[in-house]
C-alpha cells in the first residue's frame, strides 16, 4: 500500500516521475529542484510511520524479552511464569527472561509494564486479583487494568485453599468457625498483601461467618505460608502450588477449596460450598503487553502460548504446580474474562465496605 503523501500531492497537475523523465530537465533547473524536494518529502513522510507499525513489520522477537512478575521469587505466580518463559524461549528462539518486581501488592511491577514501550519486549505475567483489585483499593494505582494493557493469554484457572496451622485444634471449616467465634481478635491470618486475593477471600468468609481475626499482610505468598507453617499466624487462603507438599506431609491443614470442584491432587478437601459456607473464587494467571503493542505480536504470542499449553511436558510441569485447568483463550476472550472479573471484584470490595486509599 503506497504511503499517503498528503492532499497537496494528490492534485491532478501534480508532477509525476514519468513526466520528469520525459522532460529530461537540466541538472540545475526548477524541475530538478522539485524532484529533489519530492524525494526529501518522501523521506520525511516515511519517518512519520509509527514505531509500532515498523515493529510489526519486523520479525519478532529480535532480542531478549523481559517478563515482569510483580511478586517475589518462590511463589506460585513466579513458578508458573518461569515455566511459560522457558516454553516461549524454546518456541521463538530468543530468551524470555523473568524479572521479579515485587512491592505494594503488585502495583510497582504492573505500573512499570503499563508505562513501557509497546514493542513486545517488556511483558507482564501476573495473578488475576493482583491486577484487577488494586485500582479498586487505591486512588492512584498507576495503571488501569482494562485500558493500559493488551491481554495476551490466560494461563490456568483454579481455586485457592483455606489453610490453618496444625497448632489449631480444628479439622473442618465448621470447627474453625466455632473456634474463632469464641476467640474474637485473638487469632490472626496472613495474606500476600492488603487487597490481595487471599485477603479479600478471607475477609469475605469472616464477614459471612461473623468472625473477627487480625489480618497480617506479607510481601509474598511464600512468606505468608512460611509463617503459617511456623505457627506465627493461624490461617490463610493460599494457592495449592505452595501448600500441596506441606498439606500432604501433615505440616499444614487444608479445610476447604474456593473452587466449585475439589482439587484432583487433594480430593479429600471439600469445597467451601460443600462445607456449608457458600463462596466461590477462582484465580488465574496471564500474560499482558502494554497497550498499543502491535496486534501481530499479541496474536503471535497468544498462538505460541496456547500451543505450549498443549505440550505434554509443559502440562506435566504445570500439573506439578497444581495448575490443571488450562483454558486456551484468544486475546478477545481473555479480555472478556477481565471485564467480568472487574465487575465481580468490585462487588466484593463494595460488600466488604473497603474504600480507596
Amino acid at each position: 500500500m503506497p504511503l499517503p503523501l498528503g492532499p497537496h500531492l494528490d492534485r491532478p497537475n501534480a508532477v509525476t516521475s514519468s513526466s520528469l523523465k520525459a522532460r529530461r530537465p537540466a541538472a540545475n533547473g526548477p524541475t530538478h529542484a522539485l524532484a529533489h524536494g519530492l524525494a526529501a518529502l518522501l523521506g520525511f513522510c516515511s519517518s512519520l510511520v509509527p514505531t509500532a507499525q515498523v515493529a510489526a513489520a519486523v520479525p519478532y522477537p529480535q532480542r531478549p524479552v523481559t517478563v515482569v512478575v510483580p511478586a517475589s521469587p518462590g511463589g506460585g505466580t513466579d513458578a508458573v511464569a518461569r515455566v511459560m518463559a522457558e516454553a516461549l524461549s524454546r518456541a521463538l528462539g530468543q530468551p524470555f527472561v523473568v524479572q521479579n518486581q515485587p512491592g505494594a501488592n503488585g502495583l510497582l511491577g504492573n505500573a512499570w509494564v503499563a508505562r513501557a514501550q509497546p514493542d513486545g519486549y517488556r511483558l507482564l505475567f501476573t495473578y488475576g486479583a493482583t491486577l484487577m483489585v488494586n485500582p479498586l483499593l487505591y486512588r492512584h494505582p498507576g495503571y488501569d487494568p482494562l485500558r493500559d494493557f493488551e491481554p495476551v493469554a490466560q494461563i490456568g484457572r483454579g481455586g485457592t485453599l483455606l489453610l490453618v496451622s496444625t497448632r489449631l485444634p480444628v479439622h473442618t471449616l465448621d470447627e474453625f468457625v466455632r473456634y474463632a467465634r469464641r476467640r474474637p481478635n485473638q487469632l490472626s491470618y496472613c495474606s500476600w498483601g492488603q487487597g490481595s486475593g487471599g485477603h479479600l477471600a478471607m475477609a469475605s468468609l469472616l464477614q459471612d461467618a461473623r468472625l473477627d481475626l487480625v489480618h497480617v499482610p506479607y510481601k509474598s505468598s511464600a512468606a505468608c505460608v512460611n509463617d503459617l507453617l511456623g505457627g506465627q499466624v493461624g490461617a490463610a487462603f493460599a494457592d495449592a502450588t505452595l501448600a500441596l507438599v506441606p498439606v500432604r506431609e501433615g505440616r499444614l491443614r487444608a479445610l476447604a477449596v474456593s473452587a466449585e470442584e475439589r482439587l484432583p491432587a487433594l480430593p479429600q478437601v471439600p469445597t467451601m460450598n460443600e462445607s456449608g459456607h457458600p463462596f466461590t473464587a477462582y484465580s488465574w494467571m496471564g500474560l499482558f503487553a502494554p497497550a498499543g503493542t502491535p496486534a501481530a505480536i499479541v496474536k503471535q504470542l497468544n498462538s505460541v502460548l496456547n500451543r505450549c499449553l498443549q505440550q505434554p511436558a509443559v502440562r506435566q510441569r504445570l500439573a506439578a504446580l497444581q495448575l490443571t485447568e488450562l483454558p486456551t483463550l484468544t486475546p478477545a476472550q481473555f479480555k472478556a474474562t477481565l471485564e467480568q472479573d472487574m465487575v465481580e471484584w468490585a462487588r466484593v470490595v463494595h460488600k466488604l465496605g473497603l474504600q480507596p486509599e
